[in-house]
């Protein structure tokens, strides 16, 4: 990923060596320096820096206060920030580098930096390491345990065994410019308290989470995601990207997710790239996008899948969690997803909870789901559920286009395309349009049929190359040629137009 953007230091003066104080001329406020040719018993200035991390934990920093580390130089050791150290909406604590470039601290076998039970914290351009999450490393990266109003910016974080960035129970949290990668658990993961959804008003934004392959230690649930939200309320992940995550994880069962919450509300996921995430051999999942078990009130929109083992956009609810109700996918494009995980498609809608009235109201609209190498839409059996309506999208499919069947016959299809590139139309083993929608009343309205069945005429379809989310405004593989029927009748948005 390229972090020139993120090297522009809130702290740093682009043209010269030293730190710029001027931005936070607040009174009593001070900058302390840490060079590893200074030494513990320095006053911490710049002609005088202060040497370790060790030294750093013992600073208590007011309003205002700079911690600093020289650009280029390797600090070890676990930068701990407590309630003691505080900053205020106007002037927070920041910890950052000084000079050309970024320090590195390197963890080892703990957490880079903790922050715990504080407010009004920045920190931003540093690279922080762990030993791997297999040689030796047992925690998660950076660290923010019941915090408010913290500020991420600029932050390589790898070689952690659990999640690269971790936010628990905390609030007023901006994460800008994180490039996550070889973490074990997850990229990034949101999580609040079992059952109260007490982490909020989390913006994720521009970050990138790539090969993240799993926690060797966790044998009993899901490791190697990209980007995860738990418990969690009022999120947003925007011009986010997730690759080549779960590759590693180590077990067979319900696996990882490139971008996806669980148990949370009002979450939205917008402009985000997931492409190529993995799952374990034999394991499910390893999809693109996902709302799980208990999410409500929640949206995945403009988004771009290709090429994941699981689903490109997943619609789960398991047994024993809340209600799954009120959410929206809309104007997404997927691309042969689905190939490996039991969904075989690039949309899969599965409950595990057996009950439609913990799985309802869904609006499923606008979207582009081109599937060449297996179906558009796969059911799970059972996969009960109420409510859920797939309007003016084009789904393509090898052959089938959907793999099995809404088993209480619940949703509705209005003003769909449906193709099959083999076929042209193939349901259920019905090879006709008209048969399929008289035989199930589906696609129908007033006893006139509302879907087509048209080929499509995509430019570029099944050749997207994409690598970052930031190229999803430019994107334009699956833009439909001028005049055509579909553009009208569906009033399809491209993605490279918003």
């Amino acid at each position: 990923m390229n972090f020139k953007s993120c090297l522009l230091c809130f702290c740093a003066v682009l043209t010269g060596e030293l730190l710029s104080v001027k931005s936070y001329a607040v009174p009593q406020t001070k900058t302390y320096y840490i060079s590893t040719k200074g030494s513990d018993s320095n006053t911490g200035t710049i002609n005088s820096p202060l040497k370790t991390i060790q030294k750093a934990n013992t600073l208590h920093f007011h309003p205002g206060d700079v911690l600093a580390f020289k650009a280029g130089e390797t600090f070890k050791g676990s930068l701990k920030i407590d309630a003691g150290n505080m900053g205020n909406k106007l002037h927070p604590v920041t910890i950052c580098s000084y000079g050309k470039g970024r320090a590195i601290i390197d963890a080892d076998s703990v957490s880079a930096i903790s922050v715990y039970k504080s407010s009004y914290i920045s920190i931003n351009n540093l690279i922080l390491k762990g030993a791997g999450r297999k040689s030796g490393n047992y925690k998660a990266g950076l660290n923010l345990i019941n915090s408010s109003n913290i500020k991420i910016d600029g932050i390589e974080i790898s070689g952690f065994q659990k999640a690269g960035l971790l936010v628990y129970i905390s609030s007023h949290v901006s994460v800008n410019n994180v490039n996550a990668h070889d973490n074990g658990y997850a990229g990034i993961s949101l999580q609040g308290n079992y059952g109260k959804r007490n982490t909020s008003y989390v913006k994720v934004t521009n970050c990138r989470a790539e090969n993240n392959p799993g926690d060797p230690t966790e044998l009993n649930n899901h490791s190697g995601n990209g980007i995860v939200a738990g418990y969690c309320k009022n999120i947003l992940i925007d011009h986010c990207t997730a690759n080549n995550n779960g590759w590693d994880m180590p077990r067979v069962g319900n696996g990882p997710v490139g971008i996806w919450a669980y148990e949370s509300d009002n979450v939205i996921i917008q402009y985000c790239l997931a492409y190529q995430n993995k799952t374990a051999k034999g394991a499910d999942d390893g999809g693109g996008f996902d709302f799980d078990g208990g999410v409500t009130n929640s949206i995945v929109q403009y988004c771009v899948s290709y090429e994941n083992q699981g689903a490109g956009y997943c619609l789960f609810q398991y047994t024993g969690a809340a209600p799954w109700h009120h959410n929206i996918f809309r104007y997404n494009i997927g691309e042969n997803d689905g190939t490996v995980s039991p969904a075989q498609a690039g949309i899969y809608v599965w409950n595990s909870s057996a009950d439609a009235g913990q799985f309802y109201d869904c609006q499923f609209y606008g979207n582009i789901i081109y599937n060449s190498k297996r179906a558009a839409l796969s059911f799970s059996n059972p996969n009960q559920n109420k409510d859920f309506h797939y309007h003016n999208n084009i789904f393509v499919g090898k052959d089938k286009i959907i793999i099995g069947k809404d088993s209480l016959n619940l949703s509705e299809y209005a003003g769909n395309d449906w193709w099959s590139l083999k076929s042209g139309f193939n349901i259920d083993g019905i090879k006709n349009l008209q048969e399929w929608a008289h035989k199930t009343g589906k696609e129908t309205q007033n006893g006139k049929i509302t879907d087509l069945n048209i080929f499509p005429q995509f430019k570029n379809p099944g050749k997207t190359k994409i690598t970052s989310a930031s190229q999803i405004k430019s994107y334009t593989n699956y833009q439909l040629p001028a005049g055509s029927v579909l553009k009208k009748r569906l009033n399809l948005l491209q993605l490279s137009s918003n």
